[in-house]
């Protein structure tokens, strides 16, 4: 039998079954977090006493050559040994013999593999944050350029208000700063050993497992075995997160299809991030965005595809978990590749000022404010509401905008109307009269890009401090 499980079978695994169930297609990802775990795992194994040092120090060396060889690209994964775990245990048999299959002492392909992808993804979670503060730094940088932009803000793809394009912008910060918490508060849960666990009771050898989790960096031990090999919790976490990152990059995609249209004419993609029409010359097609909002549903299936395979396994492992990983690795790709062209991209974008000036002087989004006006004449609000509605029927009618009124057509709404209410309604004085903490006033806006920068400056530290423990 070549299986290295196959002892206590007496033929061999038939051909479609063998393909069917080999997971050495997607796993193979994972070769240098099973050698790397595998380095930690015999080190334990001499360290107690488990294996002779020499033994140890043959298998490490061992592991190295492999480990080598995977980097150059040089080994050939095979259906047939199943895994990535069986592959790499057949290479390294290749390399020194059969002292290679010592190496699976005290240990379970269901501990082995929980921790491979416990390694893998911690090391992603930090990539990932790095990416999302290079997002924001080019939102930041952005805002600090566009802070006297002014901008008509929308609800119900109607215009609202006016807002600064910098305060719109500062929105998806915010967003993705809490994208970022929330993928370095999943690394706690991540970062912990289920090795050691064996199949799912635990093993008879005397090993020391927190010994391996300080060989490995992890911060602690699963306190079950069960549990150990058979949480996928923290995968399902993270495709969560990436899931809810996705929906904002989706939003913002949304925003930069619209404000690139004719029809907005808000911004200007670089051409570097957009392809023409193989017919129609004069397109110029704002693909990253589309495709990005395109492939945000495929991270949310990878999300669902993972929480129906768990919603009744019962304890331990079971095959069916096999399908944790590659919509894992899907999402890590998809989700790395968003945020590594998103970044540049805003950088590179450039703000159309002169167009998002001229809408907001042709629209009614300075309505609200009349209404303030007569609120601070003694009106009620909700009589001073009905008198600006009266009034933009009366400019939709004339074909005229408010600041096109003269002040008697003012006053046949309203007696309360005088000379301040045409400086009450100058957009400047519009976005600067939402002075509170977190509004459209320029100076708020000015302060929100201070706390931001320093919120991210912070953030930073995290990543430097993880990046060097890996």
């Amino acid at each position: 039998m070549s299986k290295l499980w196959g002892g206590r079978f007496t033929k061999g695994t038939n051909k479609l079954v063998e393909e069917y169930t080999a997971s050495i297609g997607f796993d193979k990802a994972l070769a240098e977090e099973d050698v790397q775990g595998s380095l930690a795992h015999v080190t334990m194994l001499g360290k107690c006493g488990i294996l002779p040092q020499e033994d140890v120090e043959t298998i490490k060396e061992g592991l190295q050559k492999v480990l080598e060889k995977v980097r150059a690209g040089e080994v050939e994964f095979s259906v047939s040994d199943e895994d990535i775990h069986m592959n790499i245990e057949k290479q390294l048999i290749g390399e020194i013999g059969p002292v290679g299959g010592k190496l699976h002492t005290g240990r379970s392909r269901n501990d082995q593999v929980a921790t491979d992808m416990h390694l893998y993804l911690r090391n992603r979670v930090v990539e990932l944050t790095d990416l999302l503060h290079g997002l924001q730094e080019a939102l930041i940088e952005q805002a600090r350029d566009n802070v006297e932009t002014i901008v008509p803000g929308y609800t119900h793809l109607q215009r609202a208000q006016p807002i600064l394009f910098a305060h719109h912008l500062l929105a998806y910060v915010s967003m993705f700063r809490r994208d970022a918490e929330r993928l370095t508060d999943s690394y706690k849960r991540i970062n912990v050993l289920p090795l050691g666990a064996g199949a799912l009771a635990g093993t008879t050898f005397p090993i020391d497992r927190h010994f391996v989790a300080e060989q490995l960096g992890f911060d602690g031990v699963y306190e079950n075995s069960l549990d150990a090999v058979s949480d996928r919790d923290f995968i399902v976490e993270f495709l969560a997160n990436a899931s809810l990152i996705m929906a904002h990059l989706s939003r913002l995609s949304e925003e930069l299809v619209l404000w690139s249209s004719t029809e907005f004419s808000f911004v200007e993609l670089d051409d570097a991030f957009c392809t023409g029409s193989s017919i129609m010359p004069q397109k110029k097609n704002p693909d990253v965005p589309e495709l990005v909002r395109g492939k945000t549903g495929r991270v949310y299936g990878n999300l669902i595809g993972l929480l129906t395979v768990l919603k009744s396994l019962p304890l331990a492992y079971n095959k069916d978990m096999q399908e944790d990983k590659e919509g894992m690795f899907d999402t890590v790709a998809t989700l790395t590749g968003a945020l590594q062209l998103f970044a540049p991209m805003i950088a590179t974008m450039k703000v159309n000022k002169g167009r998002m000036r001229e809408a907001v002087n042709t629209d009614f989004s300075n309505a609200t404010d009349i209404a303030d006006f007569l609120v601070g004449k003694g009106l009620p609000f909700r009589q001073a509401h009905e008198v600006i509605g009266k009034t933009v029927l009366y400019c939709i009618n004339e074909g005229k905008f408010l600041l096109d009124l003269t002040l008697d057509e003012f006053k046949q709404f309203s007696p309360l109307f005088d000379e301040n209410i045409y400086a009450v309604l100058q957009p400047e004085a519009v976005v600067n009269a939402r002075n509170v903490y977190g509004g459209t006033a320029t100076v708020q806006v000015q302060a929100a890009i201070g706390r931001a920068e320093e919120s991210l400056l912070e953030a930073k530290k995290w990543v430097a401090e993880h990046a060097a423990k890996l």
